[in-house]
This record gives C-alpha cells, sequence and structure tokens, in this order.
C-alpha cells in the first residue's frame, strides 16, 4: 500500500462515467421508475453513493478516504443509460477510484433490477472511464516550468564540524533539484549570525530565486537564523511557515518549536526550515506546491517591471 502520510492534503474531485445497455421497455421502467424491486435510479443512485463511501474496503490498496460529497446522474437514451458519478474529498490522495466504483456499481444495480424483464444477452455493462480529476499533483504542481536558481543553507556547528552528516539539508537540496531548480548552491553554516547573514548578502545581491535556511529555528541559544532572516524580508509571508507548521503538527507535536518565518527579501524568496532531517521533510512536503505556484507568479511580475 502506497505511503501518503507526506502527501498535502487537498480537495480533489473526480467524476466517471459508464453506461447499462438494454432494451427499449427496459429504459422506460427506468425513466418511469417502476419494477418490482421498486425505483432503480433511487436504488442504483444510493448503491453507487455507498460504494464511494466503501471503495477501500473493496479495492485492497485504496486507501480509506473521508467523503464529503457524492452523488450519480442518469441520461437516459435511445439504447442505453449513461451514468456518471462525481465523488469530492479532502484528502493526501485522489478519488478516481472511489468514483469509477461508484459508476459501476451504480450500472451493476440496475442489470440486477432490470434482469427479470430482458434476456441476459440483452443486458450489457458498457465502457466504463475516468471523466475528469482534480487536485492534488495533477493540479497543484510541484515542479517549475523552467528551471530557478536556488541556494540551501545548512546552519549547524555539528554539521559545519563534520561531527554529523547532513540529512536534513541534502534531503531539502535533492528535494528541489527534483523540482526542477538549477543551479542549487549548498553550503554548511556555523551557527554564527555574521556568516549566515553574509551568506544570505550573496545570495539575494546574486538575485537567487529561492534560499533556504536550514536549522536554527528552534528555541536554544545558538538558535539565531529568525533574527537574521526577519529584518531582511521586505514582503513578509507568513502564510507559508503557518502552513508548514500545521502540517507537521499533524505528525509530530513538536513542530510548533519552529520559529521559522518566510517572504521575499528583494527578489528572492527565503524560507527558514528546522534543521532536523523530519522537519525539513515535512515542510518541503508542506511547501513545494506554494513554492513553486509563488515564484513563478513573481517571475510573471518581474517580467513587466521597469
Amino acid at each position: 500500500m502506497k505511503d501518503v502520510g507526506m502527501k498535502p492534503e487537498t480537495l480533489r474531485s473526480a467524476t466517471a462515467t459508464t453506461s447499462f445497455h438494454a432494451p427499449a421497455h427496459c429504459l422506460q421502467r427506468i425513466a418511469d421508475r417502476d419494477t418490482e424491486k421498486g425505483d432503480p435510479q433511487a436504488s442504483a443512485r444510493i448503491a453507487g453513493i455507498l460504494a464511494a463511501k466503501r471503495t477501500d474496503e473493496l479495492l485492497p490498496l485504496c486507501h480509506p478516504l473521508p467523503i464529503h460529497a457524492a452523488e450519480v446522474h442518469f441520461h437516459i437514451e435511445s439504447e442505453r443509460v449513461v451514468i456518471e458519478a462525481e465523488v469530492h474529498t479532502i484528502g493526501p490522495t485522489g478519488v478516481e477510484m472511489e468514483a469509477l466504483t461508484a459508476a459501476s456499481m451504480a450500472a451493476l444495480t440496475l442489470y440486477d433490477m432490470l434482469k427479470p424483464y430482458a434476456e441476459a444477452e440483452e443486458l450489457a455493462v458498457g465502457e466504463t472511464r475516468l471523466l475528469d480529476k482534480t487536485g492534488g499533483k495533477s493540479h497543484f504542481k510541484r515542479t517549475l516550468k523552467k528551471p530557478l536558481s536556488a541556494t540551501v543553507l545548512m546552519v549547524s556547528d555539528p554539521v559545519a564540524d563534520g561531527h554529523k552528516p547532513d540529512t536534513a539539508g541534502r534531503h531539502v537540496l535533492e528535494g528541489l533539484e527534483k523540482a526542477g531548480f538549477a543551479p542549487v548552491d549548498y553550503r554548511l553554516l556555523h551557527d554564527d549570525e555574521t556568516q549566515v547573514r553574509e551568506a544570505l548578502d550573496t545570495a539575494i545581491a546574486a538575485d537567487t530565486q529561492l534560499i533556504v535556511t536550514v536549522g536554527g529555528t528552534g528555541i536554544g541559544p545558538k538558535d539565531r537564523v529568525v533574527e537574521t532572516v526577519e529584518p531582511l524580508l521586505t514582503t513578509p509571508m507568513p502564510g507559508l511557515m503557518e502552513a508548514a507548521r500545521a502540517f507537521g503538527q499533524r505528525r509530530t507535536p513538536y513542530a510548533v518549536l519552529s520559529r521559522g518565518v518566510s517572504g521575499f527579501a528583494g527578489n528572492s524568496l527565503v524560507l527558514t526550515f528546522p534543521g532536523s532531517r523530519s522537519g525539513a521533510q515535512e515542510t518541503l512536503a508542506a511547501l513545494l506546491p506554494s513554492i513553486v505556484h509563488v515564484l513563478e507568479i513573481h517571475q510573471r511580475f518581474a517580467g513587466h517591471t521597469g
């Protein structure tokens, strides 16, 4: 079963369709809502909605999802009924299979309720397919359309002195490269305000599009990255780190200890990540779609200046 624990929750929807083929007199019964078992449209609608809610029990590798809305619609044509199922959720993975399952179960319910009125060869469930889906990585992109420059500054005495491997900064570096950032400058810094400030000034002066500090956002006496970055921000964007903390808190209560800040310093988007590998990983997972989006918007604005 795929691990979706590090995927941000987004509003997702999917619409699927299938068809039920039957003789004209059977289609008339569907239109008249008249069979010996009751109203075929009402029964098929409820069956489809229930199927959407129970898809994880029917398909072994599907994740259970909160279904916030589900509906099934019927369009009666000359030789068939076209069924459309629409499903919505807010979750870490999509509802394509829920929509497909809902449409399929609605069609099977019609088959069951109409089979007393026709020969087996006269009834058939037709093509089932996905019509559309929204949300998730197909809607909120996690990769750039074209490369942008980035700098990753790992701030830690043990790491800079070679006493500890840098798993957090390296994860951020690799994640940004995978997202299409290039070139990505990577530096190890001591917990020293002057050293951090000089590295920030250099990156900002070079118009580096994204600057990520890793470490120094806690409450220790040497955790001074926030105090160094905050005065440089010309356009604060507090919502970014608020979102990161909210994402992290659902995975560990210690995420609230991060004092990270974010915003533009001139033309550079500056983000302050926690120094632990899990904290950096969670922050990047939470923010990457927003980072890509805000930088691409900023590039459009920058292209119209002057």
